[in-house]
């Protein structure tokens, strides 16, 4: 029987666990909202993903969409006030981290759980070596010895493939290239060895061919440390050759998942299609790019239905009125896709229509 809301054949997507003892982050239902001078922005509404050992999964979206306020949640360092989480769960290995001590919260942040943070310069401190910075990690949580520490920084810029990592260990932020500090706060984020790491936006700013480099660094260490990556990204293409899944953000809410190969080929929700059809392509040499029309929502006022719905060009009058669960997307034979959810009304629509990728 279909859900309650739904049309024939279609229900929403439901809650599946992975294997046991291989769920690392588990986000259920997560809502944050902040309360400005000018009203109550709701950031995040209703956000849910897992990410299992081993796997990377990417977020994507427009800026605004609630991408970095969702891991800031995760990681416990959403500033409250004006920030506040309102509801949901945040599981870390079957624990919620919602009800645990802010002591048991500082212990998992940087031991188990790490955030790569996209602007390097800024997120380092300017004053410090970058091996006194990293070897900090060490005298804090291991109780190293500052000669200990200082070995471990070589090592660690080492495994980062900086060059003449024993001799650029007590140099300064300012004297690497932005390449070279993201490097850096990637070997901070891999110190004490986590399960788990958050890279924001690991790529912004630097050039095509660094991108590159940055990313194969952090699938070879993933695969490595066989830990759990988060990616977050507006950038569809950064994503193609590292993720294993991926995540559509819009106005705080996930409009679709899907396998990345399966994503790239037949999305499922006309925003996905948009961001698509707006990446640079060899095979479209000479025809402009479709970029999505108009711009996102003000989060203090999301239109009612679909929050896409003023942009979308499949729309129809049931998208103004109902707001769609993430539906579960199935085969023709109606078997449902792994991994595969989406949060329009005419999914199956998109897919007939998708063009050969």
């Amino acid at each position: 029987m279909p859900a309650t809301g739904t049309r024939d054949g279609e229900r929403p997507a439901p809650e599946r666990d992975g294997p046991s003892g291989a769920r690392l982050l588990d986000v259920r239902d997560l809502h944050v909202e902040f309360r400005t001078r000018d009203g109550t922005v709701s950031a995040v509404n209703g956000v849910s993903y897992h990410v299992d050992a081993g796997e990377t999964l990417a977020v994507l979206g427009e800026s605004g969409s609630g991408k970095s306020v969702t891991a800031q949640a995760v990681m416990g360092i959403l500033d409250s006030p004006p920030g506040r989480i309102t509801g949901g769960e945040i599981r870390f290995r079957g624990r919620d981290l919602l009800r645990a001590s802010r002591e048991e919260r500082r212990r998992i942040r940087g031991a188990r759980m790490a955030m790569i943070f996209q602007d390097a310069l800024s997120s380092l401190n300017p004053v410090l070596t970058v091996g006194d910075q990293l070897g900090e990690m060490f005298q804090v949580h291991r109780g190293a010895s500052r000669r200990a520490a200082k070995a471990k920084a070589v090592e660690l810029m080492d495994r980062v493939r900086i060059p003449a990592a024993k001799q650029r260990v007590n140099d300064y932020p300012h004297q690497f290239s932005g390449g070279m500090r993201q490097r850096i706060m990637i070997a901070m984020a891999l110190a004490l060895e986590p399960d788990l790491i958050i890279a924001d936006e690991p790529t912004t700013a630097l050039d095509v061919t660094v991108q590159a480099q940055v990313m194969d660094l952090l699938a070879d260490l993933r695969q490595e440390y066989a830990m759990g990556l988060v990616l977050i990204t507006h950038d569809l293409g950064v994503v193609a050759d590292v993720a294993d899944r991926i995540a559509v953000m819009y106005a705080g809410r996930i409009m679709e998942t899907a396998p990345v190969d399966q994503l790239y080929r037949r999305p499922a929700h006309p925003y996905t299609r948009g961001l698509l059809d707006s990446v640079p392509r060899l095979d479209r040499k000479g025809r402009g790019l479709r970029a999505v029309r108009g711009l996102p929502p003000d989060l203090r006022r999301v239109p009612p239905g679909c929050e896409f719905h003023p942009r979308c060009p499949r729309a129809r009058e049931v998208c103004v009125r109902r707001r769609p669960p993430l539906y579960e997307v199935t085969g023709e034979d109606g078997t449902p896709l792994p991994g595969r959810a989406s949060a329009c009304h005419f999914w199956k629509d998109e897919l007939a229509d998708a063009p050969a990728r």
